[in-house]
């Protein structure tokens, strides 16, 4: 699990690609502290695992499911990538609940000064993500814990404090880059839990997981919503 408090800026050395399957070598200083092989640490918001490494670089695998569903595979050598070392149980929970596990991508299609901050115009490429974007929400965007804003009909906005956009990958984004989507796990799950129906198979009995009781009504009656 991590927060999505990005820890450094790397740099995208190498990338082998085989088909839909890639390894990337990711030139950095801090993540590289004490890890270990198998240690997972996202990139661009995308859960990966350490399957070698040294003082200054990592390198990790991207299968095709990873592939198909972020835009590591648009990546190009000398990019800055967002990088994150997963969470210890005993740290500060700084951000929100990031898995690393990606929904999808969005189109950056706008960016504006206001004031000191940033504003970021996000169009999702999957309009079913949206079931899941809130404004005043938590939403990952490569990686970045960041407050939803406002939403429209195929996307959203966020504001991002100089801080940020000065620590982060995001400060080289404009118009018509790609980011990495990773909606709120919380909703997520509250979504499955509520039209969760077990598969029923033709002669044989249902499945053993009992069809969820819960229901919008049932949760603001119990003070939920």
């Amino acid at each position: 699990m991590f927060t999505g408090l990005v820890e450094e800026v790397g740099t995208l050395r190498r990338v082998k690609k085989q088909g839909e399957a890639m390894v990337l070598t990711v030139e950095a200083s801090t993540v590289t502290e004490g890890v270990a092989l198998g240690d997972s640490i996202a990139v661009n918001g995308v859960c990966l695992t350490v399957i070698a490494f040294d003082r200054t670089s990592f390198d990790a695998d991207v299968m095709p499911e990873t592939y198909r569903k972020s835009n590591l595979h648009q990546l190009r050598p000398g990019q800055d990538v967002n990088l994150e070392r997963a969470m210890l149980a005993g740290g500060r929970f700084g951000g929100h609940i990031v898995q690393g596990h990606v929904d999808g991508v969005g189109i950056i299609t706008g960016r504006e000064t206001d004031v000191n901050a940033v504003v970021f115009a996000i169009r999702l490429t999957d309009d079913e993500m949206m079931r899941y974007v809130i404004p005043k929400g938590s939403i990952t965007i490569d990686g970045i814990s960041l407050t939803v804003v406002g939403t429209n009909a195929s996307g959203f906005s966020v504001s991002i404090i100089p801080h940020t956009l000065a620590e982060t990958a995001l400060m080289n984004k404009k118009a018509g880059d790609s980011v990495n989507i990773e909606c709120d796990v919380i909703g997520k799950y509250v979504d499955h839990l509520l039209h969760f129906k077990p598969a029923k198979e033709t002669g044989r009995p249902s499945s053993s997981r009992p069809e969820s009781k819960l229901s919008a009504a049932f949760l603001s009656e119990n003070g939920f919503l």
